[in-house]
């Protein structure tokens, strides 16, 4: 029996964007929520349409929902990393949030919004956690908050289950996440004692998607391939004209102008522009414009 990656798009959201009770273990074990805060009840809400991260549409994926007591969740697997992925984190939650006054709610009715960020890459190097939990304290006395907004990202490729007796099924989800990989055959027996997690393991059953659906997985995986590999080369271009600019802070400024550079060669391809015009507009060569815009294409 073969059994592909829970990360990818398909299978993300067949696993926890059609079975509310996957999900709702799945939350109950990631996010910080304290005793008697658990979620007992939630129900899907519509996907929305918020920016996109330039060259970054496929690689994001998000689920959303509402529990009975109206908090609202919002979970989203990044599979390729951008600090940009924290602030669009941020949009969606504060839009979730403010759009409750819609509804008729006083501000003293608004229910808080957890955002769940997964992030199958490194953005943290210089410490070895890989569980980030941000909300809104006061500087001196962290005892006090200010509820509304709750975002924690994990990244995956930090995470190793050291021990299972704290937050075990936290551990547990996240080795679901991390151990099962495409065209695994061997599972850890341990997490099959755990029925939720089980019925997960279930659902990604190679056998149980169409060729279509197979075709649909394999196809994400190459979107994914290719705006890893049109980051890169933006990366290198804002990089090369920041070593040349003499900047002390080349390596980070330069791979953010990298990300803006390709952006506005993406919107002058779109609005019909020439090669040469984009290459006199972003002062990139004609070449790295043509080869940009191949990746891009996939």
């Amino acid at each position: 029996m073969r059994y592909l990656d829970p990360k990818n798009d398909l299978t993300f959201k067949k696993v926890f964007g059609q079975h509310p009770h996957l999900l709702r273990s799945f939350l109950n074990a990631m996010l910080p929520l304290g005793p008697g805060q658990e979620i007992v009840e939630l129900e899907y809400l519509p996907a929305e349409l918020v920016p996109e991260i330039p060259f970054l549409k496929h690689s994001i994926v998000d689920v959303r929902c509402r529990d009975r007591q109206g908090r609202q969740f919002i979970v989203e697997m990044q599979i390729l990393w951008t600090d940009t992925f924290k602030y669009r984190v941020l949009f969606n939650a504060s839009k979730a949030y403010v759009k409750q006054l819609d509804r008729g709610y006083e501000y003293k009715g608004l229910q808080p919004v957890y955002a769940l960020g997964l992030v199958n890459a490194t953005f943290e190097p210089d410490t070895d956690l890989y569980y980030h939990h941000y909300r809104m304290i006061h500087y001196a006395l962290t005892h006090k908050q200010i509820e509304g907004l709750e975002l924690v990202f994990v990244e995956l490729p930090k995470f190793k289950a050291k021990s299972l007796t704290e937050k075990k099924l936290q551990v547990l989800w996240l080795r679901f996440l991390t151990e099962i990989e495409d065209q695994t055959e061997q599972l850890p027996a341990d997490l099959l004692e755990v029925p939720e997690i089980r019925e997960a393991i279930e659902i990604l059953q190679e056998s149980a998607f169409s060729k279509a659906e197979l075709l649909a997985y394999d196809s994400y995986w190459d979107s994914v391939s290719s705006e890893k590999t049109l980051i890169s080369d933006a990366e290198r271009t804002g990089l090369k004209r920041g070593r040349e600019e003499g900047r002390e802070e080349g390596r980070q400024e330069g791979r953010m102008e990298g990300l803006q550079l390709a952006a506005e060669v993406l919107r002058l391809h779109q609005a019909g522009a020439s090669l040469a015009e984009m290459a006199e507009a972003t002062g990139l060569s004609e070449g790295a414009i043509r080869q940009l815009l191949a990746d891009l294409d996939g």
